[in-house]
């Protein structure tokens, strides 16, 4: 029991950038729910008009509202995150890439998790209209801070094994 509780902690980063990420998610969610009526046309607060505004709107799908309404991603959304926490609680020790990019992956799953398995649905607001992009989410954010982390952590290992092979 202390090798994997020792273990666990290793991965502070890991654990604090999920904690961050899906409670930064869920208390905007909250806020917006609180703040908004869901309807249609739905109810947005221009931040910068034209150009970034707050919208209330939901999302039966997954990512820009591919795949409506089926049935499976709530079990997706969990089957990732148990595995994420696996990963956690007995993976092997993670570079700190490693571990922010897990860790955001694992926050922006369990937030968009938790609406789809409570809500039946995404709850979404952040509306950049500038660029004309989908309304999107803090777990968005979170899950592609969380890639780009992974990204930088595979570019970084490969020039590593790339110094070592090219000095021998």
């Amino acid at each position: 029991m202390r090798l994997i509780s020792m273990r666990r902690w290793k991965k502070l980063l890991f654990w604090g950038t999920a904690l961050l990420s899906l409670g930064a998610d869920q208390l905007t969610k909250f806020w917006v729910t609180q703040n908004f009526v869901l309807s249609k046309p739905p109810e947005t607060w221009p931040i910068i008009r034209g150009v970034f505004h707050f919208t209330y709107v939901t999302n039966k799908g997954a990512a820009f509202s591919l795949l409506q309404n089926n049935a499976w991603l709530p079990w997706l959304s969990l089957i990732v995150c148990i595995g994420l926490v696996c990963l956690g609680l007995f993976g092997t020790r993670l570079t700190r890439w490693e571990q922010a990019g897990y860790g955001f992956l694992l926050g922006g799953a369990a937030g968009n998790g938790i609406d789809r398995i409570f809500l039946g649905e995404v709850i979404d607001f952040l509306d950049f209209r500038l660029i004309q992009f989908p309304v999107f989410n803090i777990a968005d954010i979170s899950i592609n801070i969380g890639l780009i982390c992974l990204l930088l952590a595979t570019w970084k290992s490969s020039r590593k094994s790339s110094h070592k092979s090219s000095s021998r």
